[in-house]
């Protein structure tokens, strides 16, 4: 049993080695963005030792003691000259929890850190906690909002428990040491992929909002919405101002949710966001994007019709297939911009784009008229432009 043990033990950790030494290539370009061969974090690359018991004497068979289902929903921050991911991590018995990687070009060789992170809890403790959204504020701090999942109290409906999402908050100045804050206080019933906006806003923070009645329907909830509290200890937002609505017969018909906290230009503050509609198949995520302006944060001045990306091949297979999400992205100093997005519930990718190939995008891709006439206009302005 001591040689199969090593021998198991032995081809582990070179497998581990291999994958964390592979490189990644670019596979894709459509003028907007390049997409990238290999996933960046997977199941695969959490370390061996948070998931076996090498002890042969209590773990004989060198058999997993803890199983690890995906890797996905990553937000993302630059620190200390890394490319650091907080990202989501599901076990087999389907609860998440938060661990950072870090990576020296934001490309491969993406390492988790020694241990993931031992969230605090409220005096309400989480069921399951995911998808931090990370910023770093003017205040000083580095945030991260979350959503926290309990069930309700209530009790079942239809023989299914009744879940309650909100928005959980923590921050820390170091990523290793976080304090946990009050959850967000906002006029829905529950609330999902809310984000923290990095600058006060007339001495307020200010929070992006995807108001919902229930834990996976928005229902009345009308889109990506903006409210503002005068506190982050016990952030109270008393309105929620809807800024991108949710519309008939478009990628976010559904639903649609912000993504990462904005980026800033000189033309305005890019959002990154995704869509979600209903087809035969199930739902289908996508990403879009659009820009607010400098003054008026609430005021949306371009926004392209249709998804900037989408889930191509491999990517749409997974858990909850037919889905791209991202909560992350990073701007380097010199215009490059890192575009961390999962695919289907179950790994993490990343595109590579720059400021001016984002804002050409947006500024001069039409906006949605609504119409099948309208889409076939904007073909035919395009080939007569081309004669």
């Amino acid at each position: 049993m001591s040689e199969q043990f090593n021998e198991r033990e032995k081809a582990l950790r070179e497998a581990y080695s291999s994958l964390l030494s592979k490189k990644n290539e670019a596979i894709s370009y459509n003028g907007i963005y390049s997409r990238y061969k290999d996933p960046v974090l997977t199941a695969a690359h959490i370390p061996l030792n948070w998931i076996y018991d090498f002890n042969p004497q209590t773990n004989p068979y060198l058999m997993k003691r803890f199983g690890i289902n995906a890797v996905f929903n990553a937000g993302a921050i630059k620190w200390n000259d890394k490319y650091v991911l907080v990202a989501r991590v599901e076990g087999y018995d389907r609860k998440s929890f938060f661990a950072i990687a870090e990576s020296s070009n934001g490309i491969d060789a993406f390492e988790f850190w020694d241990t993931p992170i031992l969230m605090p809890e409220t005096s309400e403790p989480d069921t399951n906690i995911y998808d931090m959204r990370l910023v770093q504020h003017e205040d000083g701090w580095i945030y991260g909002l979350f959503c926290t999942e309990r069930s309700d109290k209530g009790g079942m409906v239809s023989g299914q428990y009744i879940a309650v999402a909100q928005c959980g908050i923590a921050r820390t100045k170091d990523l290793k040491s976080w304090e946990r804050l009050a959850d967000l206080k906002t006029p829905s019933a529950q609330q999902r992929n809310v984000v923290l906006h990095p600058n006060f806003i007339n001495g307020k923070y200010a929070f992006y909002t995807r108001p919902q009645d229930g834990f996976i329907e928005a229902g009345s909830g009308g889109g990506i919405a903006l409210g503002y509290s005068d506190s982050i200890e016990c952030a109270v937002i008393k309105e929620e101002i809807l800024i991108d609505k949710r519309a008939y017969h478009t990628i976010s018909e559904l639903k649609n949710g912000l993504g990462p906290a904005p980026i800033l230009t000189k033309y305005g503050w890019i959002h990154l966001a995704h869509g979600v509609r209903n087809t035969a198949a199930g739902f289908r995520y996508v990403c879009y994007l659009f820009m607010t302006d400098l003054q008026d944060i609430s005021k949306v001045i371009y926004k392209p019709a249709g998804y900037f990306m989408a889930p191509e091949g491999e990517e749409r297979i997974g858990d909850v297939s037919n889905v791209l999400f991202s909560n992350g992205w990073i701007a380097d100093d010199n215009g490059t911009v890192y575009i961390y997005y999962a695919s289907s519930d179950s790994r993490m990718h990343v595109a590579t784009s720059s400021i001016n190939q984002l804002l050409d995008y947006i500024m001069n891709t039409k906006e949605d008229g609504f119409t099948s006439f309208d889409a076939t206009s904007r073909v035919l302005s395009i080939i007569n432009s081309n004669q």
